[in-house]
């Protein structure tokens, strides 16, 4: 019988969403990779578990970060070593108090168009990327609602999330802005009040959608309005030069006069991941941002592009490099003369989970980030639930630093934790209108904090793979 390769700890997998496909392992994963394969087994079969259980919680996520520091040859992740063997030294290194707040969140309608295009879409990315013995998802049913609420609130600290779509007009979109309302409404009768938000996308190149706007905030109560400036077909992007700008007098600047007369000034823009498609970019942000200082630009995903080779990884802002990845959103803010603490809000959604296994890039788009815009203005997101439950993530972050060395060579600030319980929930708290300590206190008493109880004390007697 062929022997089965052990699987990995969540943040050496190749996961991914449906707007990139990832490129083949880097010699520093493969690396780090290799250093967890050869330690896992022996320290799953000391704590009596299977070796997948260990990978997916925190021995596993303890592992795969010490692994990357070694490979990388700094510690960017603070984890003591017996994290990796200790279920109460894991739980230590990682545990922590911030008010988490995920304010890019997603799931898949059950519509029958919709359910069979995405489901059938991510196999095909599955299928390109997989090896051939690995059978993972081949029972896939879909990124359902279900699904949603495991991920994101019942194996995860977060207390409050923001549910997102992607663009569409057709039947074949991920989510309506009737369906992710009605999400919100059934979380609030099933005891989960205020544990959920929603936007509405607008399309706003296409006829009588901003028209269209006023009715939509009657129905459908959105906290922000989501936009996708990038060509797109029925929700897919296109890679071509179609497109719009958030500062163009024609599409961009009715718009957003419109969200700002309609008393949601909270325009929550797509910018990064689009094939670097030049609408797809954020050169547009800070135009649009200084032309309108009384709303507030969300920019989902940082304006991040996931790396193809060394000429886009990110580093230092240079002029030299202002065309590459975040540097592209540090560079309009510069020229539009945008100070830190303004009216924008990059946004960590993706961005992190492709950051995490790259730690020196990661140190460079944090400091980057906060030196553009303050740390007041950097917020939290996950891009749920295509990488599974979000915990994962928010460790991986709560361990990061930023080295000393980077720090002082470019004046990036230090992570304290301070700074992190703002980026991982405060900030966000302030632009979406939610009282922070009125969150804390419903995830720790709701039904949902019930279940996520229940859940955790179920898998500590014994099931640990429920």
């Amino acid at each position: 019988m062929k022997r089965t390769p052990p699987g990995l700890p969540v943040i050496l997998q190749r996961r991914h969403t449906d707007e990139y496909v990832p490129g083949p392992y880097t010699r520093a994963d493969r690396a780090a990779i290799a250093r967890v394969i050869r330690d896992g087994p022996r320290a799953a079969h000391r704590l009596g578990m299977s070796l997948s259980d260990y990978w997916s919680g925190r021995h596993g996520t303890a592992a795969g970060l010490l692994a990357l520091n070694e490979v990388h040859g700094r510690e960017y992740y603070q984890v003591p070593r017996e994290a990796t063997e200790d279920a109460d030294a894991a739980r230590s290194a990682f545990e922590g108090d911030e008010v988490v707040i995920d304010v890019q969140t997603h799931f898949i309608s059950d519509r029958a168009t919709s359910a069979e295009l995405w489901n059938t879409q991510i196999r095909q990315m599955y299928d390109s990327l997989r090896p051939d013995w690995w059978r993972g998802i081949d029972d896939l049913t879909g990124y359902s609602m279900s699904e949603y609420l495991r991920c994101v609130f019942l194996e995860s600290e977060t207390a409050v999330a923001v549910l997102t779509s992607g663009p569409g007009l057709g039947e074949s979109r991920m989510l309506f802005n009737r369906e992710m309302a009605g999400a919100r409404l059934l979380l609030e009768r099933l005891g989960g009040e205020g544990r959920l938000l929603n936007h509405c996308v607008i399309h706003a190149d296409v006829p009588g959608e901003i028209e269209g706007m006023e009715r939509e905030l009657e129905r459908f109560r959105p906290v922000g309005w989501k936009c996708y400036t990038m060509g797109t077909i029925d929700g897919m992007m296109t890679g071509d030069e179609r497109g719009w700008y958030l500062d163009d007098e024609r599409t961009g600047v009715p718009f957003i006069e419109r969200a700002r007369d309609l008393g949601v000034p909270l325009i929550c823009a797509h910018k990064g991941i689009s094939l670097m498609v030049p609408a797809g970019g954020p050169r547009d942000v800070g135009p649009a941002a200084r032309g309108f200082p009384d709303v507030n630009f969300v920019i989902y995903h940082a304006g991040y592009e996931y790396p193809e080779g060394d000429a886009l990884e990110e580093g230092p802002y240079t002029e030299e490099t202002a065309h590459i990845g975040v540097n592209r959103l540090v560079h309009t803010l510069r020229e539009s003369r945008i100070p830190p603490g303004a009216n924008v809000y990059p946004e960590l959604g993706t961005t992190w989970f492709c950051l995490v296994r790259r730690p020196e890039e990661a140190a460079h788009v944090l400091g980057k980030l906060l030196l553009a815009v303050g740390e007041d203005n950097v917020i939290w997101g996950t891009d749920s639930i295509w990488y599974g439950p979000t915990q994962v993530v928010i460790d991986a972050f709560r361990a990061f630093q930023i080295p000393l060395e980077l720090r002082e060579r470019h004046g990036y600030p230090e992570l304290t934790p301070e700074i992190k319980a703002k980026i991982l929930g405060l900030n966000a708290a302030r632009v979406y209108g939610i009282d922070p300590e009125a969150a804390r206190r419903r995830a720790r008493s709701d039904d949902l904090a019930w279940l996520r109880a229940a859940l955790e004390e179920y898998r500590t007697k014994g099931n640990p793979s429920l």
